[in-house]
């Protein structure tokens, strides 16, 4: 168990914290706003309405026991700035900041913190994979051009050889297959899929678009 401390309990922050309560951490919120403090004051650890801002404030709540602060202040820049100059000279261990612009972004990495989250960005960014490919319902960047995807089989590739999914594409990899509760790691690739079945395929992002295709009701892959 480790205990973190986010600051800013708007809608971003007031998700991170009660997630990291869900995975059993000790988490202090806090706000300057009176009703997002009330909120959320039976879920977290702590939650108190101060001034982040003030480093004597922070100072006193022992923010600096904190393994990781993640500074989620959302309209007033200037308030993210003075908090997250406060965290360094207390010596914070680690750093996140949620940027609010382009502007908040240069001016938070010149400060040298550990992760700056740009939330708004990150979701346009899955929504509009999410639209481009509606099969791949989850992914992550490995690099630029490099992505673990998953994806549900659909009816029109039942009983298809794994061999016959991706067999012209030799920067694509099948690390798992998922069918109903049993995981199966690095399937034979002449293991026939099922409807439903969940593949985590790892690849070149040109292929993994290639192999997308495959995936719509219209095109016929040869077993």
């Amino acid at each position: 168990m480790a205990q973190f401390a986010v600051i800013g309990l708007g809608s971003f922050g007031a998700t991170v914290a009660t997630e990291l309560v869900k995975l059993n951490h000790d988490v202090i919120g806090i706000d300057s706003i009176k009703r997002n403090v009330e909120d959320l004051s039976d879920q977290l650890t702590h939650a108190v309405i101060a001034d982040a801002s003030d480093e004597h404030v922070l100072e006193e709540l022992n923010i600096q026991s904190c393994e990781t602060v993640v500074v989620a202040i959302g309209e007033d820049i200037e308030a993210s700035i003075l908090c997250v100059l406060h965290l360094k000279n207390m010596g914070v261990p680690k750093i996140w900041v949620k940027a609010k612009t382009k502007a908040h972004s240069m001016i938070l990495s010149h400060l040298h913190v550990d992760k700056i989250i740009h939330p708004e960005e990150d979701m346009g960014v899955r929504i509009a994979q999410a639209l481009n490919y509606p099969m791949v319902s989850r992914y992550m960047a490995l690099d630029d051009d490099h992505y673990i995807v998953k994806v549900e089989i659909p009816k029109h590739l039942n009983g298809i050889h794994l061999l016959g999914l991706i067999n012209d594409m030799s920067h694509v990899k099948t690390i798992l297959l998922k069918r109903g509760k049993d995981i199966i790691y690095e399937p034979d690739p002449t293991c026939p899929v099922q409807s439903k079945d969940i593949l985590i395929v790892e690849g070149h992002i040109d292929q993994l678009k290639k192999l997308s295709v495959r995936f719509l009701p219209h095109e016929k892959t040869k077993t």
